[in-house]
């Protein structure tokens, strides 16, 4: 005889069962599984940003394998990096089981060791698989790139010769070759097709998250040629996290009027030194941030120096910070370009702090730290430079 109860009962059971397994996942846990590294090596996960974003996880991997445990209210695209090295991995942080799995190789190490992390494969998330497709248009730009500096390998090492010796003569005789005005026509050439590829893969997602996202993953900085993007989205798309932090980039709120943060810094000699030091008894500060490899950064230092020789005497203040990964190579960046001024390599984050997202930015401050400039360079800054101190000289 058939128990009827029992038959409900197991049926209910086999129906929730059914029913939880269709349900949405409400965390993640990402399971690592490494070879090539040694124990206790901090494995860290770190948003995708034009931002130096902080890690939203650490952990430390023991025999070669990690795991991290959390819930996500939006999927976010995060870099998979080992701590104080370079290299990384890119993903997609959702709720779901993710594995990550493969052997990571030391390429090199110069003072910060730089990793491999190419061979590690991403399991369990559909999100990562689209986010890597959609990256992958990068390949056939690379290539092209590639191709191109090959072709012209000479002719480029010949010119950057010449430039770096400031040799006019030579740098003339270079441009007016046939194979020069090639290679510009080659570049010219490469920065269309890859304004068209971007374009047209943020436009094909420009209704959800995936269009602002990439934007931010494709392109180093934004400029206004962007804004066009961006009115292009969906409402959905713009209210996304990442349509957010375009918005943001994109149209950010003035700062003049408003009195800047405070900050520490240490100078070379490792004494600490506060914002509210290097503006006392100063009229006017100009927080110059820059770094030894940014060629528009370095080009401004001349003009730097003719107003700091102008105006130093009437309370006019430089404060240079190097947003630069390597000590070494500020330190040979200021020798090279012979700053009197102060000068400070960012260790304290200042630059996140200020929320820099490209250098050179400048911010011209009073000596109340209120901001009356922002981002002023050239003949801007020396109009507004003349403009303060027509009446505010000693």
């Amino acid at each position: 005889m058939i128990n009827l109860k029992v038959v409900i009962v197991a049926f209910a059971a086999i129906s929730c069962m059914a029913g939880c397994s269709m349900q949405p996942e409400t965390s993640y846990t990402v399971t690592g599984n490494i070879e090539g590294l040694s124990d206790g090596v901090h494995v860290q996960l770190v948003p995708v940003s034009h931002e130096n974003e902080k890690p939203i996880a650490d952990t430390t991997l023991v025999d070669g394998k990690f795991v991290f445990k959390g819930a996500m209210k939006e999927p976010l695209a995060v870099r998979l990096t080992l701590k104080d090295a370079y290299g990384s991995k890119v993903m997609m942080l959702e709720n779901a089981d993710i594995r990550i799995d493969g052997k990571v190789s030391l390429k090199e190490t110069d003072g910060t060791p730089s990793y491999d992390l190419s061979g590690l494969s991403v399991s369990g998330s559909s999100m990562t698989d689209k986010y890597i497709k959609l990256l992958s248009v990068r390949n056939r730009l690379d290539s092209i790139y590639q191709a191109d500096n090959e072709t012209f390998k000479d002719v480029r090492a010949a010119h950057q010769k010449a430039y770096v010796a400031k040799d006019k003569k030579m740098l003339d005789s270079l441009m007016a070759t046939e194979e020069y005005k090639a290679s510009v026509k080659a570049d010219s050439t490469f920065f269309a097709i890859v304004e068209a590829t971007y374009s047209k893969t943020i436009m094909d997602n420009k209704d959800t998250f995936w269009g602002p996202l990439m934007m931010i993953s494709l392109l180093s900085y934004f400029t206004e040629e962007q804004n066009a993007w961006y009115e292009a989205f969906s409402q959905e798309a713009k209210d996304s996290y990442y349509g957010r932090k375009v918005k943001e980039e994109l149209f950010p709120t003035s700062k003049e009027g408003t009195k800047v943060a405070d900050f520490t810094a240490k100078g070379q000699d490792g004494s600490s030194v506060t914002l509210a030091d290097l503006c006392k008894d100063k009229k006017y500060v100009l927080i110059d941030f820059w770094a030894s490899w940014c060629s528009p950064c370095r080009k401004e230092i001349p003009h730097l120096k003719k107003l700091y020789a102008k105006y130093a005497d009437k309370g006019f203040q430089i404060v240079s910070i190097s947003i630069d990964k390597k000590k070494a190579d500020w330190e040979k960046a200021l020798k090279e370009e012979k700053l009197t001024w102060p000068n400070f390599l960012d260790t304290e984050g200042i630059a996140d702090l200020y929320k820099v997202k490209l250098i050179p930015t400048m911010y011209l401050i009073d000596g109340q730290g209120v901001m009356v400039g922002e981002n002023l360079r050239g003949e801007e800054l020396e109009n507004k430079l003349a403009a303060l101190f027509g009446n505010n000289a000693k």
